[in-house]
């Protein structure tokens, strides 16, 4: 997957606070990701966050 920090990921499931949206903080072995909805971090296992990942939304598309 092409995935750059700054990306927005919507994933399958929601967070508790009721957001689909994570922005992307930190790429590697694990992803760190903040919640668009109430600014939580949380660290994934790359397979995990990759296997419930949505859509992509990139930061190009927004500047366009």
């Amino acid at each position: 997957m092409d995935i750059k920090v700054g990306d927005i990921l919507k994933m399958k499931k929601k967070h508790p606070c009721g957001s689909f949206c994570f922005e992307v903080l930190r790429i590697g072995m694990d992803f760190k990701l903040r919640c668009t909805g109430c600014g939580h971090e949380i660290m994934l296992p790359r397979s995990k966050a990759e296997k419930n990942i949505k859509s992509i939304k990139a930061i190009d598309e927004e500047k366009n």
